[in-house]
């Protein structure tokens, strides 16, 4: 998935709207977006949002951001929505590879009682929004082969630190966030999930989160999360591949294709070697996705 919207579960038009608008993956969110005494109303809307979706010929993936699994609320969100068949289920304020297995578990014993098929629900944790949370990355690694996505958080990990923001006056963000986003980073790609970039919580900045887009796609990210529509077409454009580097990716490949026996070759004037050619394969991967 290049691009994943939040669409509030307790608003029947946003959800609708988020169908339109070109995302790869909706949200369906029964977290922050909706109030406590919300809640039982919103798991039945989620759960009838995905029945009626799944009938589309032409969709998106479909996860639910259940409450977090300290919340007391995460059985009673599961027995509802997965009636629906999610593709997957987003886990807030995951704190490690421990809590992809818990997940998993409470799954699997849905998909059974649902009739879906064993292991068809993915997951996706938001890894870093709590402090202690930061010291569980390393354990995602083979935690749970249900494990789809990694993606941080900078907006929940400032209100447990107590900090006054997450950003700097230039709109990027502070180190202690910089650090976050970066460990995340190579927690999902040691673990074979894909990373996700966190949101931009100014959606009317348009520049800034287009400088910040770019700045995910360079370091590795091979998405980013959406909280308004308008930010769907930006994330889409950035993270496809553009047509010179799936060319340039194709060129290096067939050329160590044609010689096997090398391990280093050169290309248009540069000697390239294996990393160069796993950056190719990955683009291409993701360009063929």
């Amino acid at each position: 998935m290049r691009s994943a919207l939040f669409v509030p579960a307790d608003s029947e038009k946003k959800m609708a709207r988020g169908l339109e608008c070109g995302a790869d993956c909706l949200f369906v969110d029964l977290e922050d977006s909706v109030a406590a005494n919300a809640k039982p109303a919103a798991r039945q809307m989620a759960r009838d949002f995905l029945l009626h979706a799944r009938r589309r010929a032409s969709r998106p993936l479909l996860y639910v951001r259940v409450n977090a699994l300290d919340s007391g609320m995460t059985d009673a969100d599961l027995d509802v929505v997965m009636a629906g068949g999610p593709d997957g289920v987003l886990l807030p304020k995951s704190q490690g590879g421990c809590d992809v297995q818990h997940l998993s578990a409470k799954l699997a014993v849905r998909e059974a009682a649902f009739g879906l098929p064993d292991g068809a629900t993915q997951i996706a944790c938001v890894a870093t929004e709590t402090a202690s949370a930061i010291f569980g990355l390393s354990s995602y690694k083979g935690a749970s082969r249900r494990l789809a996505a990694l993606t941080w958080g900078a907006e929940d990990l400032s209100a447990d630190l107590g900090a006054e923001t997450n950003r700097l006056p230039d709109g990027a963000h502070a180190p202690p966030y910089q650090l976050a986003r970066n460990l995340a980073l190579f927690a999902a790609v040691a673990a074979g999930a894909q990373p996700l970039d966190t949101v931009y919580p100014n959606f009317r900045d348009e520049a800034g989160f287009e400088v910040e887009c770019l700045a995910a796609r360079r370091d590795g990210f091979t998405g980013k999360m959406a909280i308004h529509p308008a930010q769907v077409p930006v994330i889409n454009a950035i993270f496809t591949p553009p047509a010179a580097e799936i060319a340039r990716a194709r060129a290096i490949v067939a050329a160590f294709e044609h010689n096997p026996d090398k391990g280093v070759i050169a290309l248009e004037g540069e000697m390239l070697d294996k990393p160069h050619l796993e950056r190719a394969r990955k683009l291409l991967a993701r360009a063929r996705e």
